[in-house]
Parts: structure tokens; sequence; C-alpha cells
């Protein structure tokens, strides 16, 4: 899968870099600021609060309020996902070294849900259990290797990765091999996300947008009264520039990117993204995926998943499971064309921000 940049997590998919963002100056209101930021899970988060038409006013101390509610959450999730606190729920389960169920929290459930349902719609694409193989490409924490990877440690590697060696069972889970590990990096920043934006929305915040490490969700509208504006960013290895605007409102994003981290391995350039079904670097010209969906955590995992089986399954998977996507696919050095579906079409801005430099 893909790797994202942050240090905080062993990383199996994520973006090179963001391809989306927050296409917003910092938003403060003459009586008061109306956004806060922060960090979390080895990046950062952002919270912009809308809908003063209504000519109320947001306090120092209420906005303080929200900030406090939100970082206790965001610690809630770490406390259960993080695979580098060693105290963290789901580590616990990792050090495990037998086959024995374990009771788990809804929280951890809902993502392994989330998780599996994609990982079986995509025939294996979407793996939760792929590091040993990202660690071995050279794509984890360890120093990168001179080769690429023997056909023989792929395959032994390949013995233990693999999302159906994992039996989830109401609210309980267990290895069917204990050398499986987990890592939920490539959905727990989207189910972040979906957790932060309920929380303000039962809090008395119904118009807000929320973004974790690019991964976002906007519910209602901004402070001018219209739809949250989110850029995508080109795949230009080199700068960083917006491609085009989204209109966001009552709907999650979460983007994928292969364009930027990159091994070199006997003379041959690997990109970071694993297809665990073959147990190596994929090889196709995507460059981008974004996924417009209900729900962030399965935008997460979706975009991640498409970004591992290349332009024309992705198009077709996307079809298959009505999603709304865009795609962004090399046709040459330096060309790249796009492939919206409508659905993610009627999101994108009349007038394109191409050029503009990233924040």
């Amino acid at each position: 899968m893909i790797r994202r940049a942050p240090r905080w997590w062993l990383v199996l998919a994520a973006l090179t870099g963001l391809s989306a963002w927050l296409y917003l100056r910092p938003v403060r209101a003459s009586d008061g600021p109306l956004a806060f930021d922060g960090a979390t899970m080895g990046t950062t988060y952002r919270v912009v609060l809308g809908g003063r038409a209504d000519g109320k006013t947001v306090t120092a101390e209420q906005l303080r309020a929200l900030q406090r509610g939100v970082d206790s959450l965001l610690v809630g999730v770490n406390a259960s996902m993080s695979t580098y606190d060693a105290t963290s729920e789901l580590s616990r389960f990792n050090a495990r070294i037998d086959t024995t169920a374990v009771p788990i929290s809804a929280p951890l459930a809902e993502v392994l849900r989330v998780s599996l349902a994609v990982h079986a719609a995509t025939d294996g694409a979407f793996d939760v259990t792929v590091g040993p193989l990202v660690d071995a490409w050279g794509f984890g924490p360890a120093a990168r290797p001179a080769d690429a990877l023997p056909p023989s440690l792929r395959d032994s590697l390949r013995a233990f990765v693999g999302s159906a060696l994992l039996e989830v069972n109401g609210e309980s889970l267990r290895k069917r091999d204990p050398r499986v590990r987990v890592d939920l990096s490539a959905v727990a920043k989207g189910y972040a996300v979906d957790v932060v934006s309920d929380w303000l929305s039962a809090n008395g915040a119904a118009d807000h947008l929320v973004e974790i490490g690019g991964e976002m969700q906007a519910r209602g509208r901004n402070v001018r009264g219209e739809p949250f504006r989110v850029g995508i960013e080109d795949p230009d290895p080199d700068r960083r520039r917006v491609r085009f605007a989204i209109a966001l409102s009552d709907r999650a994003l979460a983007s994928s990117g292969n364009y930027r981290n990159f091994v070199d391995l006997d003379g041959v350039r690997y990109a970071h993204t694993i297809d665990p079904v073959r147990g190596a670097p994929v090889q196709h010209t995507l460059l981008a995926v974004s996924v417009l969906h209900a729900r962030c955590a399965d935008a997460d995992a979706w975009a991640t998943a498409l970004m591992v089986v290349g332009p024309e399954r992705a198009w077709a998977l996307a079809e298959a499971n009505d999603l709304d996507v865009g795609l962004l696919i090399s046709t040459g050095p330096g060309e790249v064309s796009e492939r919206f579906t409508d659905g993610f079409r009627a999101a994108v801005l009349p007038s394109p921000l191409q050029g503009t430099p990233s924040p």
C-alpha cells in the first residue's frame, strides 16, 4: 500500500505529501477566531467552524472548550490504534504470539470492519497486515535495502500477510497466524476525522470542516454560507500547487498519491505503493486518487485501495461500488490526464485554481 509521511505510525498507505489540503486562509471573524489546530498521529489537524450567518459569535472560551474536546477524542483514538505506542490496544494485540481471541473496543472493531469490507471488495488490494512487505521493500523505518526483494523472501513474508488471517467476531479479534500484525494507518486518520466531526455536530458546532493529515469531513457551510473549499494537489514531484478545487459540504474527502516517494534498487525505480497480493511495488500510471464518501474512514481506505490497483481497475471498482472518485493518470513525461466520475465532477469548482501555491 501507499506509505504516508508521518513518523508516528508505521504507515501502510498514505499520501506522498498531502495531495489534498484546506484551500483556506486562517479564518477569523471580527468577534473572535473560528478555527483551531494542533498535532496528532504524527501529523496535524485543523478544525474550521462556519455557519455564522445567524449573527451569533463564538467566544474564545467556547473555542478553547471545543479544542479540549477534540484533543481528548484524538488521544483516545491514539490509545486504541497507535502502532508506535507500545501500550496502545492495537500494539498489545500485535505483541501477542498466540491465536487466542481477545476482546477489543468498539472503535477498533469498527475500523477493522471498514478495513475488511474494503479488503473483500477489492480482492485484497487493501490490506492492513501488509506492513512486513512495506518494510522489506525499504519504505518502513529501517534502512533501505541495496537490492530488490528476492522472490523467496517475498513469498516467505506473504505467508503471514493477508487480512484473511484476521478473524473479527463482534468485538473480539484473533490472529490465525501469530506472526500477523495489524497497522491501521491507512484508515485510522479517516476514522478520527469522523469521530471529531460527529462530536462537533453533537456539541453545537454543526457547521465545520475537520482535516487530519489531508483527510477531511465537511458538515454544513463555511462562514460565507458556501460549501467549504479544498484543493487537490497537482501530482508534480518537484513543486506543490493546487490543480483544482472541490466544494465540500456534508461529505468526506480522502486522497492518496504515488509520485514522490521512491526507492532505487538494482537500477530500477520502485514507487512506494505495495500491492499486498503480489508482494511487490505496483507498476502502473495512476499518480493520485481522491474519493468522496459519506464517511471519511471509508474514503480513506478506498483511496488507498484504488491507488494500489491502477487506473483501469480503479475505475471499474468505482463504478461497481458507486464511488465518486477523481483519478490523475500519467500519460507521458510531465503529462497528466484527469478522469472523474459524474458525482466527483459535480463537486469540482468551475474556476480551477491550477498554479496556486501550496500553503
